[in-house]
């Protein structure tokens, strides 16, 4: 009882406080967006609110429960959440429980419950790459080391998830891979082949669909007038957010929610947020996020070891560069990917799995206000106390012994 109630850092507090306050803000939004089209599929006002509710309750405590873990337990167990996750998209692939959504066979429905395993593959892979860099620490400067095992099991829960037509999800993953590496402190001129041959990769696969080469072709257009077409969503989420001005329309009281943009609760509910809250809602949105990534850097920052430098780094990578697509997605910087809002978009299996990486990183975050135990010494090496600060304070709490007092004679 005494550890559950023990302070904790500001760190911890600061990712812990911005997180809620994103995911209020995220139901708040996903009512209001949301009440239209549920209540046009037959599920009254509040169909959509009350499952996103759920999920949010089911999230939110299990993020505080992970918090409180110790990090050998993510370093022993994390990598089932992998391999959960690639057995569950290959039942997606391979058998009638695959859902397709949008052209993108990504879902899996069992029992009247649909989810995506690919978000569980960005947990999993998050965690494994923490322990597989945190293991080869010492031979980071080789290209072998880095490149056996990453890029077989990294490289096929990727193609996992490509061969079911999610572009979105697999530019996601391939940043975290990337952000991972980065952390790990591996040399950029190790890692500028891989991301070279990555995006000429990821280019040959977005022409391979005709969805995507129409959206593409239309928002490399000079001018996308086809408010019927390829350019509905686009044009849309632009007028939305001219009509909410500087001050917005008032919360509740879209246009654009009345069945003129589609995806008005998940890929563009930044739209919306721009039209009933106008360009200071969108701002507040966007400073939240700045909030997230200083809370994430400061506990990277505060790492003692290769494992929690890692993984709080490729979640942050993770979560803000997914906010980064999906708001200029709706801004109009980039093409239609059909990437949600982390924590504010409707979606359970998004929003569970978001809760679950935050946790890890608020485990990492705990962690940093105790003592090391002999596993995480054993894991970092060993280290002299000129160096470690906590081998500094051990030894000042240690006695100094006392040198047995010469005699006269010796003295003389």
């Amino acid at each position: 009882m005494g550890r559950a109630f023990q302070a904790e850092s500001s760190n911890y507090y600061l990712l812990l406080g911005t997180t809620l306050f994103l995911v209020i803000l995220g139901l708040v939004m996903v009512l209001s967006s949301s009440s239209v089209d549920s209540y046009t599929a037959r599920q009254g006002f509040f169909g959509i609110f009350w499952r996103q509710g759920l999920f949010a309750l089911i999230g939110v405590p299990l993020m505080l429960v992970i918090s409180r873990l110790p990090m050998r337990f993510w370093k022993r167990w994390g990598w089932l959440a992998l391999a959960g996750g690639a057995f569950l998209q290959l039942l997606v692939l391979y058998t009638p429980l695959g859902i397709e959504v949008g052209g993108n066979l990504n879902w899996i429905g069992i029992g009247g419950f649909n989810m995506q395993p690919s978000e569980l593959i960005k947990v999993g892979l998050v965690i494994w790459l923490g322990v597989i860099l945190a293991k080869k620490q010492r031979y980071l400067n080789l290209w072998g080391h880095v490149a056996i095992p990453i890029i077989p099991v990294a490289g096929a829960a990727v193609l996992l998830v490509l061969m079911g037509g999610d572009l979105g999800t697999v530019i996601i993953m391939a940043g975290l891979i990337l952000g991972a590496l980065f952390f790990a402190g591996i040399k950029l001129r190790m890692l500028a082949v891989p991301v070279i041959l990555g995006a000429f990769g990821i280019v040959v696969i977005a022409f391979t669909s005709a969805s995507r080469v129409s959206r593409i072709f239309s928002f490399l257009g000079s001018a996308c007038t086809d408010t019927s077409g390829e350019c509905w969503q686009s044009l849309h989420g632009k007028y939305a957010l001219a009509a909410g001005g500087f001050f917005g329309v008032g919360l509740g009281n879209s246009k654009a929610k009345w069945s003129w943009l589609p995806a008005a609760d998940n890929d563009f509910i930044f739209a919306i947020i721009g039209e009933e809250l106008g360009l200071i809602g969108a701002l507040v949105v966007i400073g939240l996020f700045i909030a997230l990534a200083i809370a994430f850097l400061r506990i990277v920052r505060s790492s003692h070891d290769m494992f929690s430098r890692v993984v709080s780094g490729s979640v942050m990578v993770w979560i803000l560069s997914q906010a980064f697509i999906n708001i200029a997605v709706v801004l109009g910087v980039l093409p239609v990917l059909g990437v949600p809002l982390p924590l504010i978009s409707s979606g359970g299996s998004a929003l569970i799995t978001t809760l679950i990486a935050i946790g890890v990183v608020l485990s990492i975050a705990r962690g940093q206000t105790t003592l090391p135990t002999d596993d995480d010494l054993a894991a970092t090496g060993p280290a002299s106390p000129a160096r470690n600060p906590v081998a500094r304070q051990q030894a000042r709490s240690q006695p100094v012994p006392r040198q047995p007092a010469r005699s006269q004679r010796a003295q003389r």
